[in-house]
């Protein structure tokens, strides 16, 4: 079996630009990366106060960011909100707080999921539907799904919520992607049973931040706290996510843009004869009878895709940059034989 770090091996994540030169070389243009689902037209990051840098954020800081995410979210209390230095962060402990459980995982999916649980010791089962999952004690799916962008809808997962809640279980709803289709949203819903996982890096580009909530009953809520410990997010990530999360105008005028953004993408994928298999306003997942092989023609030009291990047909960009990326990706695929 090849290491995680052969730069041979298919990525199990986007944007590793490291192991992507290590595989390809350095791409003279320089990357066009798409290998992941970050909105490319970024928040626009202010310039901070000195004294963030220079002391230690405070609980005070801390309740002032859930506040402001509680009203993002549409949360009654920020209690209900536990803040983390990425989504990532409560993959990894979420598993490490419940006893031996049976976790059902609505797959394929993003891949941490499994990983997580199934590292900490628990029974994972990759489910396709959610038709049989009456027998776990937690399920785990995302909300749309990454990477075809399956949804769910509302009433069912509720129903799956209250049902875990009577027997002690939980239902784990990753809205990672959910920000530019708020309407399908969990997260305002909170009750026993449901924990609602949100980013900040994904839709408002600002992945490098590495902030992210949990949004859940209080009891559980400020377990993931303590299990964090103090200052687990930075200064300055609450500074500037509190910013980004209150900022209405640039919300409305992004979740007006991607859409966009993505037919244009979605119109070069399909003049390449390549058929969409689904997707969000920040990615594309298409099918392709020589996916593997596509891939490695646009690595080779300085393009990076995002491949799929267990599915070969399976391909997904994100949206490009510019119209210089488009045109570049346009250029590739009219070239791939």
């Amino acid at each position: 079996m090849r290491s995680p770090s052969d730069p041979f091996a298919l990525p199990s994540h986007g944007g590793d630009l490291s192991l992507a030169a290590a595989r390809f070389g350095q791409p003279a243009a320089g990357w066009l990366d798409l290998s992941t689902g970050i909105n490319p037209f970024a928040y626009p990051v202010p310039q901070l106060p000195p004294v963030i840098w220079q002391r230690l954020p405070d609980s005070g800081d801390d309740l002032a960011l859930r506040e402001v995410a509680a009203g993002a979210y549409g949360v009654s209390d920020p209690d209900e909100i536990a803040a983390a230095p990425g989504t990532q962060a409560i993959l990894q402990l979420l598993p490490r707080l419940r006893p031996f459980s049976q976790v059902a995982v609505i797959g394929p999916t993003y891949g941490e999921h499994a990983r997580c649980w199934g590292n900490a010791g628990h029974q994972v089962m990759p489910m396709e539907t959610l038709d049989r999952t009456t027998d776990a004690d937690v399920v785990v799916l995302c909300h749309p799904n990454n990477p075809d962008g399956r949804k769910y809808e509302i009433p069912r997962l509720l129903e799956i919520a209250d049902s875990m809640a009577q027997r002690g279980g939980l239902l784990v709803v990753d809205e990672a992607f959910v920000d530019a289709v708020p309407e399908i949203s969990v997260s305002h819903l909170t009750r026993p049973g449901l924990l609602v996982l949100r980013s900040v890096g994904k839709f408002f580009g600002l992945a490098g931040l590495r902030l992210g909530f949990a949004i859940g009953e209080p009891q559980l809520t400020r377990l993931i706290r303590q299990a964090l410990g103090p200052w687990a997010v930075s200064g300055a990530a609450m500074a500037i996510g509190a910013m980004a999360l209150a900022d209405q105008e640039w919300i409305v005028a992004t979740r007006r843009r991607l859409p966009q953004e993505i037919a244009a993408l979605n119109a070069i994928l399909g003049r390449a004869g390549l058929s969409v298999a689904g997707g969000t306003p920040l990615f594309t997942l298409v099918n392709a009878s020589r996916a593997w092989a596509l891939y490695e023609y646009l690595g080779q030009l300085g393009i990076l895709a995002r491949p799929f291990a267990m599915a070969p047909r399976w391909l997904r960009f994100g949206l490009p940059p510019d119209d210089e990326g488009r045109q570049r990706l346009a250029a590739a695929l009219e070239s791939w034989t």
